[in-house]
């Protein structure tokens, strides 16, 4: 059930880069019977698309976390559309993390910026190092094609390119033009249904995040219709959100890729004085629930708590959690 509104904690934290257009990042956290969770999606989803992540934290309130299968996570670094220089020092400040994905199609951004970038990322790593790319839709097939195939060259070698177009039918035909695996995100979280990517052979690994999806209950049955190889990420939570999505990764019976869980380092503070973030390139899976014990320093201004209150009782309205 969905909390009272006097029980629900919201936070504000800064971004230490502009990402995904946002500079703060906002949430709403509260402790059920079970731990603490969190709801936070990013505000240009309205509240149809709003509702898995609510079912999401009020899964994680009400039930245990399942069994865990590992005791650690590979997780990769996540270098926003910045500078090289910048990006060079993401990747030396990301605890060990040989795997890095650079974000690429920003807007008003160029192709030689993403290929410089990710040069300076290979720069860094080695060439042990593995690169992913994520242009969150940002190409049509043909600028894809000619996209991916530059910054391939320029990384000496991508390990795949994450959601490149927009639809299903783009990604397919991204596929089949290119020699770079193809991964699938947005077309899966966003999508009525998250299984027409496999059906329509349009990607070759899977990106599962437990907030957009509806929990880790929901997206552990997701996972066992997908028989892609899968790649948890996070939603750019706090470690309250963060632990929700290392506990699915732990779950899971295979974790072939390094999930993107990496993302605390992106915010300039935490709810939590013991942030789940990198260790040698893996985040341990935390032996008891994640307890936020630092909401003095997060909390929100009495203006953006009314407006995630009034969110969630619009989300509400829909029959989530009733």
């Amino acid at each position: 059930m969905i909390p009272d509104p006097d029980e629900l904690f919201v936070y504000s934290i800064g971004m230490r880069t502009r990402f995904r257009g946002i500079t703060v990042r906002e949430g709403v956290l509260w402790k059920g019977p079970a731990g603490w969770a969190e709801f936070s999606p990013f505000w240009d989803y309205g509240p149809d698309e709003s509702a898995p992540w609510l079912r999401a934290a009020i899964d994680g309130a009400q039930h245990p976390f399942p069994a865990p299968r590992r005791t650690s996570i590979p997780v990769n670094c996540t270098v926003p559309a910045v500078g090289t220089e910048r990006a060079q020092q993401v990747i030396r400040d990301s605890g060990g993390c040989r795997t890095a994905k650079v974000k690429v199609a920003e807007p008003g951004g160029s192709l030689r910026e993403d290929c410089d970038r990710v040069a300076a990322v290979r720069d860094v790593l080695g060439p042990g190092g593995k690169i992913r790319v994520d242009a969150n839709a940002g190409w049509t097939v043909t600028d894809a094609i000619d996209a991916i195939r530059a910054i391939d060259a320029a990384a000496g070698g991508l390990e795949y390119a994450e959601q490149p177009c927009a639809t299903v039918d783009e990604l397919a035909a991204v596929r089949r033009s290119v020699d770079t695996p193809i991964a699938a995100d947005e077309s899966i979280r966003r999508a009525e249904d998250p299984l027409l990517v496999q059906r329509k052979e349009a990607a070759d690994v899977a990106i599962i995040k437990v907030q957009p999806l509806g929990g880790i209950a929901a997206t552990l049955q997701l996972a066992e219709q997908l028989t892609l190889p899968l790649v948890v990420s996070s939603a750019l939570e706090t470690s309250v959100g963060l632990a929700m999505s290392v506990a699915l990764a732990a779950a899971l019976p295979e974790l072939p890729y390094a999930c993107g869980l990496n993302t605390a380092q992106l915010l300039t503070d935490d709810a939590c004085s013991t942030s789940l973030i990198a260790a040698d390139g893996e985040i341990a899976v935390p032996q008891e629930r994640i307890v936020p014990d630092r909401l003095d320093h997060v909390r929100a201004d009495a203006t953006t708590r009314q407006r995630w209150i009034d969110r969630i009782s619009a989300i509400s309205l829909t029959g989530v959690g009733a």
